[in-house]
């Protein structure tokens, strides 16, 4: 197959950046107007690059920066292509992410409100029948996560994308990397070969190469930022603390950041859990989100945080990816990312759409390693976060017994019961090989 086509001399190089406006990149009036009503003044970077081309239709391989206006660059062209030629179940967008599927359709219902389009979420946590419902009302665009949307084409009755005309996939190296591979390679056996494919994504890697090539068709390549950066107005500092106090810190922050609106990163869907009861038992009004919830409850945590009223927002991985919440002041990265390019992703939430930010990043003695990966990916050395450690420390006494109430609620709670019955698992495994040695012996 071809290899992609260079960036092309599209009509966008010959006005300058002031004067661009949705209409000259050749949106019909009717979607201008909308993104006059969403208040979208002026297209942004990928956006100028994107849809003239997707508009002249070319496949696309697009890399930008999170934030940086993708899902508009591929749902306009989307939308004016559907409105020139109506039709049911027009367009698939593959994301990783529940949250990220559920965002997508709320831009292009946003964008599509003037020419009643129809949406369809496929994702898992939901009801497949209640899915297949809404799939057998024939929506023009359905946004999916891989899983979820195969079980449908092997189970559902009646269902099928042979009259597809538009495949995206957002945040394509992030699906790669949740091991979608044999999804995708079963969504692109059935779907029309005669189709227009936009694949975004935040970096080029080799999986991602891969998929370009058994996926697009002379795709031309649109790259809006170097690889690996951060945005100029994001302010990133580090502090280096022992682990055990790691809490304490943590709260001592959150005290002198209060009225800030904070995402706190962790590890695991159990510390991110202990962390919120320990902050709500020290007064704060703190969420969780990750993938131990349901899927109701994740949707209620963003929508609490997103409406203000909730500043503070616990998270794994589950939100450093595509989620667009514009408030964010403050990004913590209370346990450190073990894959330096999260970083990018995590600090990614805050500081967007030109809005100023900041990012802290909690080292211990255990992640000098990985710290320094980070610093050499981003090719900054990152200043230090100054705390006052007397200050901090008065504050440990409470917070330990904030840890104490957490851990009791932690344990009752299904979450600290799962944790309990795999470590059990683990326990019991470990005894069963020692058993075994023990027979060998005799």
């Amino acid at each position: 197959m071809d290899e992609p086509a260079e960036k092309s001399d599209v009509q966008t190089e010959t006005i300058s950046d002031e004067l661009i406006t949705f209409k000259s990149l050749g949106v019909v009036d009717v979607l201008c107007e909308t993104c006059k009503d969403l208040k979208w003044t002026q297209p942004t970077k990928i956006q100028k690059e994107a849809i003239p081309v997707a508009l002249a239709g070319n496949d696309i391989i697009g890399l930008a920066e999170t934030g940086s206006g993708k899902t508009g660059a591929f749902a306009i062209p989307i939308l004016q292509a559907l409105l020139e030629k109506p039709q049911r179940l027009f367009g698939l967008v593959l994301t990783p992410t529940r949250e990220l599927a559920y965002q997508i359709s709320e831009q292009f219902e946003a964008l599509g409100a003037a020419i009643s389009v129809k949406c369809a979420v496929i994702v898992g946590g939901v009801d497949m029948m209640t899915q297949s419902l809404m799939l057998a009302s024939k929506p023009h665009i359905v946004i999916a996560t891989p899983g979820r949307l195969v079980d449908h084409l092997e189970n559902t009755k009646g269902f099928s994308l042979r009259s597809l005309k538009c495949l995206v996939m957002d945040e394509a190296d992030r699906i790669l990397n949740m091991d979608f591979e044999t999804e995708i390679d079963k969504i692109l056996k059935v779907i029309p070969r005669e189709r227009n494919t936009y694949l975004y994504s935040a970096t080029m890697t080799k999986k991602v190469a891969k998929l370009q090539r058994a996926a697009l068709k002379n795709p031309i390549r649109i790259e809006v930022a170097t690889k690996y950066t951060t945005v100029d107005k994001l302010k990133q500092y580090y502090l280096f603390i022992p682990a055990k106090f790691k809490d304490v810190y943590l709260t001592y922050i959150l005290n002198e950041l209060a009225g800030k609106s904070c995402i706190i990163f962790c590890a695991t869907c159990v510390n991110t859990q202990r962390i919120t009861l320990m902050l709500r038992n020290l007064g704060m009004n703190a969420i969780p989100l990750h993938g131990q919830l349901s899927q109701a409850k994740r949707l209620s945590s963003l929508h609490k945080f997103r409406s203000k009223n909730n500043s503070i927002l616990l998270a794994t991985d589950v939100a450093s990816r595509g989620l667009d919440i514009p408030h964010v002041d403050v990004v913590m990265n209370f346990d450190i990312p073990s894959r330096s390019k999260d970083y990018i992703h995590r600090v990614g939430r805050t500081a967007r759409a030109g809005r100023a930010g900041k990012s802290i990043t909690f080292v211990t003695q255990y992640d000098v390693e990985l710290f320094q990966r980070i610093e050499q990916l981003i090719e900054k050395k990152l200043p230090l976060y100054k705390t006052e450690e007397e200050e901090v420390m008065v504050l440990a006494e409470r917070v330990a017994e904030a840890q104490r109430y957490a851990k009791i609620e932690l344990c009752d709670s299904k979450i600290g019961k799962k944790k309990r019955s795999n470590d059990q698992d683990t326990e019991d495994g470990h005894g069963m090989k020692q058993r075994l040695k023990k027979k060998r012996k005799r």
